[in-house]
């Protein structure tokens, strides 16, 4: 009979109070995404550079947030949420401001990599999913959701800000406002988040422990490369429209404000996708949701390569966001579904390091291809490509664990005799 244990905190007001803290913060700091898309264009003429070193700034950030995860991460689990978070508002305000001083590409890039995107806004994605993942049990697909839709929430809102500034006061002031509201505000919401998470029991059925100890029929290794392995592939492919939006819609000539918003639109649907997903992660599991968008997302990018219209471009970007915003979480709720629970910090964090890599990797391989071919066309084929690896290893995953499921019953059903 299966031992499962909720938290005393699951549901409570109180778990629900500290998850809006989250997506406030994970809003916040997800300026580190979104303000360096749009002031691409800009830095891009000041400093003289091609669009692919343009890009690099994106990337650095992206491959920094990604391995700074692994390290907040495990100064969460030891100190608390609270440390990194305050240590990301300290660095975020350092790096924003830092980059609104660089006098060169290089070292803007270098501001963005180290300190908006290693020590900043790493503290504030896996440890907060991770977090709030302590926090719920029956819910915990749509808590997980909405924590994670912060991200596409800061990309609702920061491009428009952003764009608005810098057409005013220029990209170095408007930075350098970032780097105060960042370290004032994340400051003030990370003393919320003082308490730590409740001890959650596992569960201690037969079926769970063989489970966990084969995930997919696979080794823990294995079964683990795979999904980063898919964590990159998806996001190269989400990369392309995310990254490049502004700069492609400037290159059609709709002007960078049009990118602006079409960023912001395909951002605001990824908020009602992570939303949707959350609750049919619940219902239906994170492998099965990993496939149901992955397959939508390829959809979506297919949808690009023969429509440039404005109109149209805006109604495929509300289509992008709509399809591929629940594919990030839900490698945190396949992490939880088929791996041992006292082992999900670690391995959460990982994947989505590996995720983060994945849009790095994809925002300067897509600048790189539109430098060697003049356009996006290419790009948006590559991204397509690579959405197709998702789609086989997610598929591949899927066959796997109907099979180890059948074989956990059999060996389960065994014992019992």
């Amino acid at each position: 009979m299966t031992n499962k244990l909720l938290s005393k905190d699951d549901g409570s007001p109180y778990a629900w109070a500290r998850l809006a803290v989250s997506l406030a913060l994970m809003t916040i700091s997800g300026c580190s995404m979104y303000a360096v898309v749009v002031v691409l264009p800009a830095v891009q003429a000041e400093f003289g550079v091609a669009r692919a070193d343009a890009s690099l700034p994106y990337a650095l950030t992206m491959v920094g947030f990604g391995l700074g995860g692994l390290f907040m991460g495990r100064l969460a689990d030891r100190f608390g949420v609270m440390v990194p978070v305050l240590i990301g508002a300290l660095s975020l305000g350092l790096g924003f401001a830092a980059a609104g001083m660089a006098g060169n590409i290089w070292i803007f890039s270098l501001a963005h990599g180290l300190l908006i995107g290693l020590f900043g806004s790493s503290a504030m994605f896996a440890p907060l999913i991770a977090d709030t993942s302590h926090w719920f049990t029956r819910r915990r697909g749509i808590a997980v959701a909405i924590c994670a839709s912060g991200n596409y929430l800061a990309g609702a809102i920061w491009p428009p800000v952003v764009n608005h500034f810098v057409a005013i006061h220029g990209w170095r002031n408007t930075y350098e406002g970032i780097a105060l509201f960042c370290i004032v505000t994340v400051s003030v919401l990370a003393l919320f988040l003082h308490r730590r998470p409740p001890v959650v029991a596992t569960d201690a059925s037969s079926a769970a422990s063989i489970s966990s100890s084969r995930p997919f029929g696979f080794s823990p290794a294995v079964a683990q490369s795979l999904l980063c392995v898919a964590g990159v592939a998806c996001c190269v492919a989400m990369s392309m429209p995310q990254v490049h939006i502004v700069a492609y819609c400037g290159d059609l000539g709709y002007g960078v404000a049009r990118g602006a918003e079409m960023l912001s639109v395909m951002l605001g649907f990824g908020i009602v996708s992570r939303l949707l997903s959350g609750m049919i992660c619940d219902r239906i599991g994170g492998l099965r949701t990993l496939l149901l968008g992955s397959a939508l997302q390829g959809i979506a990018l297919l949808l690009f390569l023969p429509f440039d219209g404005l109109v149209s471009l805006f109604v495929i970007s509300a289509l992008f966001g709509l399809f591929q915003g629940g594919i990030v979480p839900s490698y945190a709720i396949i992490i939880r579904e088929y791996f041992p629970s006292r082992e999900a910090g670690a391995r959460v964090g990982t994947v989505l390091m590996f995720t983060l890599l994945g849009m790095a990797l994809g925002g300067w391989m897509s600048g790189k291809i539109f430098d060697i071919t003049g356009s996006y066309h290419a790009a948006f084929i590559n991204g397509t490509a690579w959405n197709l690896l998702n789609i086989t290893i997610a598929v591949t995953l899927l066959r796997r664990a109907g099979r180890s499921r059948a074989g956990v019953k059999g060996a389960v059903a065994g014992v019992a005799l």
